[in-house]
């Protein structure tokens, strides 16, 4: 066998697969995708000539071989980690450039707290918010791009991902807009509306009224049921959206954090919406090859933690 064409990776994958004993599991734990899981141990059986883990009554159980390798590739991992990250921490007192792709609902919600806590917690870190537009996915699967923090309908099945927070909708409008006080489902859709959504890489084109496909999760919500919305401005900034929708007929339908930014405008009123909208989450990728990275751990760690407390 050749070592020079052997994924590293594969040992990362095989060591957690002796762990957990379960691909749903091990993919949970990698924070990759169950197919993705299931195509290493694919791969580890062709390396190693060897089903690895066999299916019984009671669910995966190892091979002999399998158990023969658990502490050898333990071992190995460990010495790895310790030869690329001998401290096995992050220096606080680094000037680290972490480059972020961030949605801009996941710019205005989420990255102006977890900026704060880094500027208290490692003050020579830099942030470079990088926009959907500026980025591909080979940026981050290269590494040439730390992180993307966005909604995704679909990742390439090597990057690890984790679920930073889950959100619904709300309607913003002017607090004298007529219908503000008579909010019903036939009201919204004789109303104007303004659209706001960024969500994937690449660079942008222009929208399509008549293209439900592609306007979202708003308006494919309302086809559902059989209806549409006048819309009357699209945009790609939720700040926009909010500013637009003082005017004193339109309404914006955004996510509700992106909403609650606007709690202490005078102006503006927060409404459910007058139909069911299906919630979504906030996601972060990465690429495997930054997974084990120390700087990298601390700053995932750090993002989930502002988080967990409460952004609001």
């Amino acid at each position: 066998m050749d070592i020079s064409r052997v994924d590293l990776n594969l040992l990362f994958h095989l060591d957690v697969l002796l762990r957990e004993q379960n691909v749903t599991k091990a993919a949970s734990h990698l924070g990759i995708t169950q197919p993705a899981m299931s195509n290493g141990l694919k791969r580890l059986r062709l390396l190693f000539e060897d089903p690895l883990l066999v299916r019984t009554t009671d669910g995966m159980a190892p091979t002999e071989l399998a158990l023969e390798l658990k502490p050898a590739v333990r071992e190995i991992l460990f010495n790895i980690e310790k030869v690329i990250q001998p401290d096995r921490g992050f220096d606080l007192d680094s000037g680290r450039v972490f480059r972020i792709m961030a949605s801009d609902y996941a710019e205005s919600t989420l990255i102006p707290s977890v900026l704060s806590v880094v500027r208290q917690r490692a003050p020579n870190v830099t942030l470079d918010i990088l926009t959907p537009s500026d980025v591909s996915f080979e940026d981050v699967e290269q590494g040439r791009v730390d992180m993307a923090i966005n909604r995704f309908d679909t990742l390439p099945q090597s990057f690890h991902q984790k679920t930073i927070w889950t959100d619904t909708f709300s309607c913003l409008m002017n607090m004298d807009n007529e219908i503000a006080d008579n909010f019903t489902l036939e009201n919204y859709l004789a109303a104007s509306h303004i659209w706001v959504s960024k969500t994937g890489f690449g660079v942008g084109v222009g929208m399509n009224p008549k293209d439900v496909q592609r306007l979202g999760w708003v308006d494919e919500a309302l086809n559902e049921i059989g209806f549409k919305r006048n819309i009357s401005v699209f945009t790609r900034h939720y700040q926009v959206a909010m500013l637009l929708a003082q005017q004193h007929d339109l309404i914006a339908t955004l996510p509700s954090k992106a909403a609650r930014l606007n709690n202490e405008s005078s102006k503006l009123v927060s409404k459910e919406p007058p139909f069911s909208i299906p919630a979504f989450d906030l996601k972060m990728a990465w690429s495997p090859l930054l997974h084990h990275n120390a700087g990298h751990q601390w700053l995932r760690r750090l993002i989930v933690d502002v988080a967990n407390n409460g952004i609001e």
